[in-house]
């Protein structure tokens, strides 16, 4: 049986409002997160992700919030992430709404976090998110990519393409591949750090950074996505979720 290929819109959500940049840098309003989602959610979105882009203690409740109206509004499956550090905070989102929440830099500090989720709540509820670049300066690693924290401002040192394959085995359900060079450029998925960790994982992939035109889902779905996910680009109505799926379906690629 042939995936459905999934189109998911990104809220990068920042005090309450939806922000979007470059390279996680230069934020500019993009609107209201409720009224977003319940427009995407209207018009073919198959999924929605909320990134909580500050996830700071101040901005927890305001998370809480937003996810709890959006709920209400919008009937496909809502990702959350960003400032999860324990199964206590799975636990809330889930009761606030959220089908599936995403974790990056709690899950690098401390990876028995993964099968902590995993075992409590289901491995499907659970998508590892890696924040990933091409190795800089000194950093070296045997894939050429190195996982990163802080929306792509600290490096690791970790193999990006080996903790993929890690974050599997310890349970994770999905994995979010967050491009950093990519990031908001419009220049296209990287689409060999999408093969690379397609060749050492069987979970769904999603692959994110860089969508600019429709023709780049194609080729992010070519390289092994199993869902692409895109901010920039639908805010700002550059195309919509349909136009994105008239091209996956031209290209012989089934869609949802």
């Amino acid at each position: 049986m042939p995936v459905s290929i999934r189109i998911i819109p990104c809220l990068d959500v920042d005090a309450g409002r939806v922000v979007k940049g470059v390279n996680f840098e230069n934020l500019r309003d993009a609107g209201d997160p409720v009224e977003l989602a319940a427009k995407y959610g209207a018009t073919g979105a198959d999924e929605l992700t909320f990134l909580d882009v500050t996830a700071s203690s101040g901005s927890r409740e305001t998370t809480y919030d937003v996810v709890r109206r959006t709920a209400e509004q919008v009937f496909v499956p809502l990702t959350v992430g960003g400032g999860i550090r324990a199964t206590e905070d799975v636990d809330k989102l889930l009761r606030a709404g959220a089908d599936k929440v995403g974790i990056n830099t709690a899950a690098i500090a401390r990876p028995e976090l993964i099968s902590e989720i995993a075992s409590r709540f289901g491995n499907q509820v659970l998508v590892l998110s890696v924040d990933a670049r091409r190795c800089q300066g000194e950093t070296r690693t045997e894939s050429g990519f190195e996982v990163t924290t802080h929306g792509g401002r600290v490096g690791t040192g970790i193999d990006a393409v080996e903790w993929a394959a890690r974050v599997e085995r310890l349970g994770a359900g999905e994995i979010l591949l967050n491009s950093m060079d990519a990031d908001g450029t419009a220049a296209g998925f990287d689409l060999e750090m999408i093969r690379a960790v397609r060749a050492v994982v069987s979970l769904p992939l999603v692959a994110s950074g860089g969508a600019g035109r429709p023709e780049d889902f194609v080729d992010a779905v070519k390289a092994g996505a199993d869902a692409v996910l895109a901010a920039s680009v639908f805010h700002f109505g550059q195309f919509t979720i349909a136009e994105v799926k008239d091209h996956l379906r031209a290209a012989g690629i089934e869609v949802r």
